[in-house]
């Protein structure tokens, strides 16, 4: 009896073992009520969510929204207000060393030294993570080559183009064989033709190497690529889901305009049709279904039975977007722009004196 009670407990720790590990498989970072406040500044407020081992996870936000923050919180290079995470299975507060040994890291700004070849680079980074000679060389030949970098292995980076810097870094960031690759902003600055290029390197990484990925993005189009999105703003997430799920929240087709008086046109549209437009920088903005069968309502209520007539100056129909959603949860237009290194710069300086 005493051997069949002990056999059934350590048949249920296993059970418990085996769940538990499969938990920390699944779960390459979990984040819970995280804040960061300087002074009387919350920066982050409370953010709680999951990424999946292998998942491409994206933060979407405007300048200021927090994403950065986070992404400091969760690299150990800013310690949380309130709250905790796990990365790697390894909390970012007690045990800062493991998180760095199992993350890798593309800042928003350049961080090459350009004195030294690409080679030096990769040289100098993989003896600060202990990387064995032999691993480093087959490792670094291969990572070079994925990028499309082997012909300038031994190439000053300060001749780099910005492109070939940031796949650089790409290459840098995977040395160590990170679990998770987290990836601030990782074409801010780069033109069109780059920005895509970027990207295909970034899939491919991701694939051959079976890392997480866990990037911020204020770009729409980048968003799109990812698995899931977390839309934060204003230091809080907004909405959490696969981009499919986020646009399905748009009740039907997208519909724009401008006109001679915007905020007169949308009161007009809300008291003629029943509809709740929301104006924005881009003008007057309208989820409906059946988008092209309400245009030529539209145009009926602008212009006939006022005066004076609004004159209507572009109208356009689309399907929903990324920057519809965030539009419907915030009330703006998501800006397409950063601040430029000098004024994060001067930000940082701000915050930091307020600690």
């Amino acid at each position: 009896m005493v051997g069949q009670r002990a056999f059934s407990a350590f048949s249920a720790a296993l059970n418990d073992f085996e769940i538990s590990g499969k938990e920390a498989v699944m779960e390459a970072i979990e984040a819970e009520r995280l804040t960061r406040r300087f002074g009387d500044f919350t920066a982050v407020r409370e953010v709680s969510f999951t990424v999946r081992e292998g998942e491409l996870f994206a933060f979407l936000g405007p300048n200021g929204a927090g994403k950065t923050t986070t992404i400091n919180m969760l690299c150990t290079l800013l310690r949380p207000t309130s709250g905790t995470a796990r990365v790697g299975g390894r909390d970012i507060v007690r045990e800062p060393h493991e998180v760095r040994r199992r993350i890798g890291l593309v800042f928003q700004d350049p961080s090459l030294d350009d004195r030294l070849t690409a080679w030096q680079n990769l040289q100098f980074h993989a003896r600060l993570y202990d990387v064995p000679h032999r691993i480093f060389e087959e490792r670094a030949r291969r990572l070079l080559e994925l990028v499309e970098l082997t012909d300038h292995a031994h190439q000053e980076v300060r001749t780099f183009s910005g492109g070939m810097k940031r796949r650089l870094e790409l290459a840098r960031g995977l040395l160590h064989q990170p679990k998770v690759l987290f990836l601030d902003e990782p074409t801010l600055g780069l033109d069109p033709q780059t920005r895509r290029h970027i990207w295909e390197y970034i899939l491919r990484l991701r694939d051959t190497e079976g890392t997480t990925v866990f990037f911020t993005t204020h770009y729409m189009d980048e968003a799109e690529r990812a698995d899931r999105i977390a839309i934060i703003d204003h230091g809080r997430i907004i909405a959490l889901d696969t981009p499919d799920h986020l646009k399905a929240m748009i009740g039907g087709d997208v519909i724009r305009m401008r006109t001679s008086d915007d905020v007169r046109a949308a009161n007009r549209v809300r008291e003629a049709l029943g509809l709740e437009p929301q104006l924005t920088e881009d003008g007057v903005h309208i989820e409906a279904s059946q988008g092209d069968q309400l245009i030529p309502r539209l145009l009926g209520v602008l212009q006939n039975g006022l005066e004076p007539p609004l004159i209507v100056h572009s109208i356009s129909l689309r399907r929903p977007s990324l920057e519809d959603v965030f539009i419907k949860l915030t009330g703006r237009a998501i800006r397409e722009e950063e601040a430029s290194p000098l004024e994060r710069m001067r930000l940082g300086h701000r915050l930091w004196s307020r600690r």
